[in-house]
């Protein structure tokens, strides 16, 4: 596959996970959260408050509107790739939210089961938005401003996200008077927050192998095609029987596994493999260094 081939399926990938996760949103908002009035965080809950509000403006263009408006914002600083699948995210949600609520039963699913909807909204929420950010795109609004803090800063984005909309759930009691539709906000925040951290994580999962075997330069040249990893060859000795060997290290994704186990088999079935979990792997293929830069302060 050419690099310009290869280039267009990722992209067309990204398109057709990020089609996929604003659908999960859009279940989890509009089918168990916003019906039941239960508050969700980010511009979604503030889009939901100004449908409760005496305004009542239909969700889905606040939503629009105030996305439009923080896109124009976070358009230097996250540029154009961004901006551009943030926009296809915020228009297909406003337009898989317009639709799916012209189908909507008059009685809310869960109506009198309202932590049940909240959980399986927030869950539902969660992976959308775990899977999007996977992606290179977001749904807008408060991820917007954690994709901004998330590129210079290695916080955790539900974490940045959970205290953008503290604010913004709490502010619902003015419209629903009622305490106990802000806690189910709250369950909701926590549980989106966690989902989304378990999704984004398990896409950026990464593993190490070291292999040992006689046909070293064969398994590093099929790695290095594909699935496109560095190997580094290391000098060994068996303590048992002194001889010397080459033995392969790899980091590569999690996902990657099976393709690297299935051509080490072909090549040598006799192979001796160990693979282990890494908590982290920076450099290029891999997750980027976020460190805070200090700048000195002059001495007087």
């Amino acid at each position: 596959m050419s690099v310009n081939k290869a280039k267009l399926w990722r992209e067309f990938k990204d398109y057709a996970i990020i089609t996929i996760s604003m659908l999960s949103y859009c279940i989890g908002w509009s089918v168990f959260l916003l019906p039941n009035s239960i508050t969700s965080g980010g511009v979604t809950g503030v889009a939901s408050i100004l449908e409760w509000s005496p305004l009542h403006i239909p969700a889905q263009w606040s939503y629009f509107s105030i996305n439009a408006i923080l896109l124009l914002i976070a358009l230097k600083i996250l540029g154009w790739k961004f901006c551009v699948k943030t926009i296809y995210a915020v228009v297909v949600l406003t337009t898989a939210l317009s639709i799916i609520r012209g189908y909507l039963p008059e009685t809310p699913l869960l109506h009198d089961q309202p932590f049940m909807a909240a959980v399986l909204g927030s869950v539902f929420c969660g992976c959308g938005i775990g899977l999007c950010l996977s992606n290179h795109g977001s749904t807008g609004g408060t991820d917007i401003i954690a994709a901004i803090i998330n590129k210079y800063r290695n916080v955790s984005l539900g974490r940045i996200i959970m205290l953008c909309d503290v604010v913004i759930i709490t502010s619902s009691y003015l419209v629903l008077r009622d305490w106990e539709r802000v806690i189910y906000g709250y369950v909701v925040l926590y549980i989106t927050a966690f989902c989304l951290d378990q999704v984004v994580n398990s896409m950026r999962r990464s593993v190490q192998f070291f292999i040992i075997s006689d046909k070293y330069e064969e398994i590093g040249k099929r790695i290095n095609q594909d699935p496109r990893r560095g190997c580094t060859v290391i000098n060994a000795q068996g303590f048992y029987t002194g001889r010397e060997t080459k033995m392969l290290f790899v980091l590569a994704k999690r996902r990657e596994s099976a393709k690297i186990f299935q051509l080490i088999n072909d090549i040598d079935p006799q192979a001796f493999v160990s693979q282990s979990a890494v908590i982290g792997v920076y450099g290029e293929g891999f997750d980027h260094f976020k460190v805070k830069h200090r700048v000195p302060k002059p001495i007087k």
